[in-house]
């Protein structure tokens, strides 16, 4: 597929990295030459430097043969533009990173009239994920999958876990609920496990299971539990007004430190049941000051990703029973992992993953493409839900008979609304859906892909 990108910067860059690497025609369009430069540098591809918006640019740029334009440059209104103008000028696809959270019910109403095929909004993603992750705090990430019915979660074995130099065979018996561990990471290396995989201290497992049987696991593990009823939120950004937003309407106490005195009366305006704090969070003495040694959970939100892990180190140093850490560049979080920054959350990386889905659905002819993906294991796998069509090879055969590309795994299958965490014996049908979990480099449209 040709791809047009409108804007080099993080969320540009991740995707033109990710795109290019699946082997699409991609063209990058900013109005830096020296942000371009380095970006040719670093990917086969083409760049062009000028106004994204602008229909001469576009027209260089190739719009009449391309197949999608994505618009991801920090302007809200430039991004709607761009696509406005593209479809006018072409029947391509269009995306819009769009963040501002006054234009959430515009987006709605006039989707057709703006031309846009979809919209991202990485801080919008961000907080459902963040609280998502303090609904179960248990838990270092927790993706969700079969409308919800299942969830793959990541845990860390802790010194003491039951899980300690332990089979996965026996996983189930201990457990107490018929689980299935699909990736497990070990220091710098990504396992897909067998079922005589021995699990160690200091594993981070990555879990399928029912939803319903979450908190079962958790009880039979020997996990302690914390519930959440108040938070601290570091930086007053658009990611903790959403989250905010949500928290408080779950009867969840919350105080934002934000050193902006603007936008400290902007955000008392807009959550007058929250409590805003104008300080730097950076500073200790402020965060002792704050309470956070007393409160259950602080989630770190700043436009800096080195002050978010420091204050997150030493909220776990303290401590704080859940710890939430925002992070942009996921290069951070191998060296800072075992150092007590909590669950990791990277905007950029939420938006680029639903922009990857959509591109993988196009490029499906049959009914067999991706329903939902979500890269885990520090965007080192990919789990992906597939429906099988009448077009998938190896259907009512059992998983045992059936031979999958390396690195592969079939971790659930869900028939008739029925969840099944599948052994050997399973198999699946028309009309099922089928979770595959890989570190495959090999980028998967289809059911039909995994097979060897």
């Amino acid at each position: 597929m040709k791809i047009i990108i409108v804007g080099d910067g993080k969320v540009g860059i991740a995707l033109t990295r990710q795109l290019s690497r699946e082997g699409h025609d991609i063209v990058v369009i900013d109005s830096d030459p020296r942000a371009l430069e380095q970006t040719a540098e670093s990917f086969d591809i083409m760049v062009l430097q000028g106004n994204g918006a602008s229909m001469s640019v576009l027209h260089q740029a190739g719009i009449a043969s391309a197949d999608l334009l994505i618009a991801a440059t920090s302007a809200d209104e430039i991004n709607l533009l761009c696509c406005l103008t593209a479809k006018k000028m072409s029947n391509v696809h269009t995306i819009a990173r769009v963040r501002n959270p006054d234009y959430a019910d515009q987006l709605v109403q006039m989707r057709e009239e703006l031309g846009l095929s979809m919209t991202v909004n990485p801080e919008l993603a961000a907080a459902r994920e963040i609280f998502h992750l303090l609904q179960l705090p248990s838990f270092l990430n927790r993706e969700t999958f079969a409308k919800g019915r299942v969830e793959i979660v990541a845990l860390k074995i802790k010194p003491g876990s039951p899980l300690c130099n332990v089979p996965l065979n026996r996983m189930n018996a201990l457990a107490g609920v018929k689980v299935l561990v699909c990736a497990v990471e070990r220091k710098d290396q990504v396992f897909i496990p067998r079922g005589d995989f021995i699990l160690r201290e200091g594993d981070h497992i990555h879990v399928t299971a029912q939803a319903s049987s979450l908190a079962t696991l958790i009880e039979n593990l020997g996990i302690t539990t914390h519930k959440i009823r108040y938070v601290m939120l570091t930086g007053g950004g658009h990611i903790a007004q959403y989250l905010a937003a949500m928290l408080l309407n779950s009867g969840i106490c919350v105080k934002i430190i934000e050193k902006d005195p603007a936008r400290c009366i902007q955000l008392s305006e807009l959550l007058p049941d929250a409590s805003i704090i104008e300080a730097d969070a950076s500073l200790q003495q402020v965060l002792l000051d704050e309470g956070i040694e007393s409160t259950d959970a602080v989630v770190t939100l700043t436009s800096m990703d080195e002050e978010n892990l420091v204050i997150s180190m030493f909220a776990n140093h303290l401590g704080v029973p859940k710890v939430v850490t925002k992070i942009n560049r996921l290069e951070y979080t191998d060296v800072f992992a075992d150092m007590g920054i909590g669950s990791i959350v990277s905007p950029k990386e939420l938006c680029t993953t639903d922009i990857v889905r959509y591109v993988r659905a196009m490029q499906n002819t049959t009914g067999s493409g991706v329903l939902t993906l979500h890269r885990i294991v520090n965007s080192k796998a990919e789990a992906l839900e597939f429906r099988v069509s009448s077009d998938c090879r190896h259907r009512d055969i059992p998983l045992k008979d059936i031979r999958l590309r390396d690195n592969v795994l079939i971790s659930c299958i869900t028939h008739g609304g029925k969840t099944i965490i599948p052994d050997g014996q399973s198999s699946f049908t028309i009309g099922d859906t089928v979770i595959v979990v890989t570190t495959s480099e090999r980028p998967f449209q289809r059911l039909n892909d995994i097979f060897a």
